[in-house]
């Protein structure tokens, strides 16, 4: 019998905890890591469903992780995973009508956001700061982002380390070595302050979210930025700076 819950946050936790005692590394991306990272301080303007379950694997572990799922009664996409296997897995739990998105190795959709040995910082989902460069990472933000990146930013102070803060070193740090995902990211934080009158919050609510913002901001910008950065700044717009989804392995 399938041990599949049909709770998709309950699911989430399950399974990277079986996941954890089969020696397979995976942590929970998406609006579920968000929701399971926040618990009891998600904003109730921020709750929404979450369809279905993403999750990240160590590079190199593809093999690992389809025996895993098909263990824990998840169906196998075979032509897609035997296509795009060594960088992303899909499977369908049939009885929850729910798909399983597995990305082995680094994020990287509209830009690349490394992993590596910071997969292992927490239990169950990626570090806060990496959470929410996943979510501003996309050149066309949708609603689901722009709540679950204010919900992140709301539950979660803005520091200088990992755990259960935002490490704003970290997200300067990758912003610096990257400029196209200095500009997608810069661009999509500065753009959250004119959505949050959309979701009723009180007015210390706004100023909690906006000083964040703004604390991350700062960071970004006094943030050193190498000679190669500074060459591509000058170039600016005219050359693209993102990848397409339809163009990073297995498409959206």
């Amino acid at each position: 019998m399938s041990g599949i819950l049909a709770g998709v946050v309950e699911e989430a936790r399950r399974v990277v905890e079986e996941a954890g005692r089969a020696g397979v590394g995976l942590r929970v991306l998406g609006g579920v890591a968000i929701r399971l990272r926040a618990g009891d301080r998600l904003h109730p303007a921020f709750r929404r469903e979450y369809a279905d379950l993403d999750f990240v694997a160590p590079r190199g572990s593809s093999a690992e992780v389809q025996r895993f799922f098909e263990e824990q009664g998840y169906v196998p996409q075979v032509r897609f995973n035997t296509l795009y296997g060594k960088e992303r897995l899909l499977f369908f739990d049939e009885a929850n009508e729910r798909q399983v998105d597995v990305l082995v190795g680094d994020f990287r959709m509209c830009h690349r956001i490394p992993l590596g040995d910071r997969l292992a910082l927490e239990p169950l989902t990626i570090p806060l700061a990496e959470l929410l460069l996943t979510k501003l990472q996309i050149v066309e933000l949708n609603e689901k982002d722009v709540r679950d990146a204010l919900a992140l930013l709301h539950a979660h102070e803005v520091a200088e380390e990992d755990g259960d803060r935002i490490n704003a070193a970290r997200i300067a740090e990758l912003c610096a070595a990257d400029w196209g995902l200095w500009r997608t990211f810069t661009a999509n934080l500065g753009a959250l302050g004119g959505h949050l009158g959309r979701y009723g919050l009180s007015a210390e609510d706004e100023r909690l979210v906006r000083g964040r913002v703004g604390a991350l901001q700062e960071r970004i910008e006094r943030e050193p930025k190498p000679l190669a950065w500074r060459l591509r700044d000058k170039i600016g717009d005219r050359k693209r700076w993102y990848e397409l989804p339809e163009e990073v392995a297995g498409g959206p």
